[in-house]
């Protein structure tokens, strides 16, 4: 992998020492999944998450909201029981 590349691709401007420092560490990184991918994985199932995940969600339920008036108490600029807000198109 050329470090100047992927920097450049970042809009990165580094130094010689720093490019030295990079590609040590970009080298250990692909030795490193070289080494997991001696690894045999053929009896671990694919999974996107190492717990198993719940829906969290609530049951939705109906209820009233807030009355106007109240909505729209701390408004700074108000219109016939609506926010009033600068216009930004022209």
């Amino acid at each position: 992998m050329e470090i100047e590349h992927v920097a450049m691709l970042a809009r990165l401007k580094l130094s010689d020492d720093e490019k030295g420092l990079f590609s040590a560490q970009v080298g250990g990184i692909i030795n490193y999944i070289e080494k997991l991918n001696e690894l045999d994985t053929s009896d671990v199932e694919p999974t996107a998450h190492v717990l198993p995940m719940n829906n969290v969600f609530r049951e939705d339920k109906l209820r009233s909201s807030l009355p106007r008036e109240k909505a729209l108490q701390n408004a700074p600029d108000r219109d016939e029981g609506f926010y009033r807000v600068p216009k930004i198109i022209e």
